[in-house]
């Protein structure tokens, strides 16, 4: 058990590291719950409050053998990352280099092949391009993240262009493929030029964290991977793509046959290649981090990161119409929000399994998940641990400082 930082000590739940402000203890213990002492796995969160950190905790083991987590153990967030390379591109957009309404062609000419020319931004990143079919046949060509823009370059737009369908993988490439056409870098790079280093944090990394780096990346655990670690029958990979359109669509924007080994081993292949819609590489205070700038009008530590003119342009939903895929998010300019009464404030990215970045722009309050279990039994609880986690951290943020819910005081 480790003792609170902050002027009010709270004793946090066994099993549980770090620190936190008494306001939020019932958010840490519902943490604790799920995370704390549960062998094989483990998990960080971080919250922000109009730019102080009030919650940096971790619990549970970074691989099987039983490493502890720490504040420096960061995870794969698998579809989070989109968020995070939204947020590179916003970074031009607000040094003049990138228009929102400017077609992607006017700065990336060969994407205009195909009937192309009048995308715009907006539509790209809001998952309206008609392009989340995977334009490759091998995981090796998925691997190939130079390929992969190069194809979705001269793709043809299919019969959804317009309508918001959730380019599950491409909306990555899309990005790098135009990040890299306006400053000549590709996405691995400009995560550390346009997020780590003016943030000013070691936890963002798209893929794995190069040798030196302070962040650790825990393995991937669980019965997910054990499956990955099987083929799956060709007969039967075959068979879903004969399936309907409305189920195969969403199937072919993550999947090609033998794609699953991709995450065999110890040191998958899948965090050897530049993903940005699914391989970064994060802590929980890292990306608690970069969403406060997005729920404190651009700024970090006191710092300009972006300006309030764009961190307005971020909170605008740009699609009402639900998402042919998921069913559910609304789209801002490559992040999600609930469309629901009862769901949280805000917006940010959720990936497979759970992990998540948000921002609450109207309290202040940003927030950090990451964990990595990935298991079929604790896939329901996981995808929806963060809609309670965000009632109970928004709730504490109403609070006056120092004041604890009588219930959680002192809860262990």
């Amino acid at each position: 058990m480790r003792t609170s930082r902050f002027a009010v000590d709270v004793d946090l739940p066994s099993g549980v590291s770090g620190s936190t402000d008494p306001r939020f203890a019932s958010a840490v213990k519902y943490f604790a719950r799920f995370f704390a002492e549960r062998p094989g796995n483990g998990a960080g969160l971080s919250v922000y409050l109009r730019g102080d950190r009030v919650v940096d905790v971790w619990g549970g083991a970074a691989d099987a053998a039983g490493t502890p987590w720490t504040g420096d153990t960061g995870a794969m967030i698998y579809s989070a990352s989109k968020g995070v390379s939204a947020t590179v591109l916003h970074r031009l957009a607000d040094r003049g280099l990138l228009d929102y309404q400017a077609p992607v062609a006017e700065y990336w000419p060969e994407f205009g092949a195909n009937g192309k020319k009048s995308i715009t931004v907006e539509t790209m990143l809001s998952h309206r391009a008609g392009l989340s079919a995977l334009p490759a046949s091998t995981p090796a060509e998925v691997l190939d993240h130079r390929l992969m823009e190069e194809r979705l370059a001269a793709a043809k737009p299919d019969h959804l262009l317009g309508k918001p369908i959730y380019h599950a993988l491409t909306i990555g490439w899309l990005m790098a493929g135009l990040g890299r056409a306006i400053t000549g870098k590709d996405m691995t790079e400009l995560y550390r030029t346009e997020i780590a280093e003016p943030l000013g944090v070691d936890g963002i990394h798209l893929g794995r964290p190069p040798a030196g780096a302070r962040t650790l990346g825990a393995d991937l655990v669980g019965s997910v991977k054990t499956l990955a670690n099987r083929s799956i029958p060709g007969p039967i990979a075959a068979a879903a793509f004969r399936l309907p359109q409305t189920v195969r669509s969403p199937i072919a924007s993550i999947y090609v046959p033998g794609l699953e080994g991709i995450f065999r081993g110890e040191q998958p292949t899948v965090l050897n290649t530049a993903l940005p819609a699914g391989n970064a590489v994060c802590t929980a205070p890292a990306l608690a981090k970069m969403y406060g700038a997005l729920a404190c009008d651009g700024i970090v530590d006191g710092r300009k990161y972006l300006s309030a003119k764009t961190v307005r342009e971020l909170e605008r939903i740009r699609t009402y119409r639900l998402d042919r895929s998921l069913l559910v998010p609304f789209w801002h300019l490559g992040y999600h929000s609930f469309p629901s009464p009862r769901a949280p404030r805000g917006y940010g990215h959720m990936g497979a399994f759970g992990s998540m970045g948000w921002a609450d722009p109207r309290s202040g309050v940003s927030v950090g998940f990451v964990h990595n279990r990935m298991s079929v039994g604790w896939s329901a609880v996981d995808m929806t641990f963060m809609v309670p986690l965000l009632h109970l951290v928004l709730q504490a943020a109403r609070r006056p400082a120092g004041v604890v819910e009588e219930r959680t005081a002192g809860a262990a």
